[in-house]
């Protein structure tokens, strides 16, 4: 970028014009920061994008996949990398947790989408509230397989009460898009509602989300 005239440089477009100023390739250049022997940071952006199919792909990597993915991309450029597009999905929730409630399904699947988008592995997020269904705390309890997930109850349970909730619901997401329940998430539905019943706490729903859409798991 030496050779780059000053006012021309990512970096100081930004700070000038505004990050929409910038093509996909320069906001990854600043976050790789250097690039190659007769590749610069941007070059090295593109060829990152392309090699991965676009940004959509690229935000799915895992960092440790992202740095052996290309010359050049090393842990401290991958881990930059999957740091910024996670952030981009937390920052994606329209309120802060502080102020959000469950008071249905869709409540649920909003409040847990942030940990769930963007995964090419399933994972289950356990969302617990108080007893007016203000979120306590939203986490991610298990990560899974690219195909299934575990959802151990007994785990759910004691999260929930050591958080000091009330209430709470589960989320998961299915990588491939596919937004139907499968059996399994019915059995694990009907287990999470005996089991939250049996120790006095509010079972509020259990939901699949993909990165485009939701639905309810319904009980065996």
């Amino acid at each position: 970028m030496r050779d780059v005239p000053e006012g021309d440089r990512p970096r100081e477009r930004l700070l000038t014009r505004g990050a929409e100023a910038l093509s996909d390739r320069e906001l990854l250049a600043l976050l790789l920061g250097s690039g190659l022997a007769g590749q610069d940071a941007v070059d090295l952006a593109g060829c990152l994008i392309a090699r991965h199919g676009g940004l959509y792909e690229l935000s799915r990597m895992p960092a440790h996949e992202l740095a052996a993915s290309l010359a050049g991309i090393g842990p401290a450029k991958a881990a930059r990398v999957a740091a910024a597009f996670h952030l981009g999905r937390r920052a994606a929730s329209p309120e802060s947790r502080s102020r959000q409630r469950v008071n249905g399904s869709a409540d649920l699947a909003r409040v847990a989408a942030p940990l769930l988008h963007g995964l090419r592995h399933e994972r289950v997020v356990v969302v617990v509230c108080d007893g007016a269904g203000a979120v306590l705390r939203a986490a991610v309890l298990t990560e899974g397989a690219s195909d299934r997930s575990l959802i151990p109850v007994r785990d759910i349970l004691s999260m929930v009460l050591a958080s000091g909730g009330s209430s709470f619901g589960v989320a998961h997401n299915h990588p491939t898009g596919r937004v139907g329940p499968s059996q399994t998430d019915h059995l694990a539905t009907t287990r999470l509602a005996v089991g939250a019943e049996a120790v006095g706490l509010r079972f509020l729903d259990h939901v699949v989300v993909t990165d485009t859409a939701w639905r309810r798991v319904g009980p065996s």
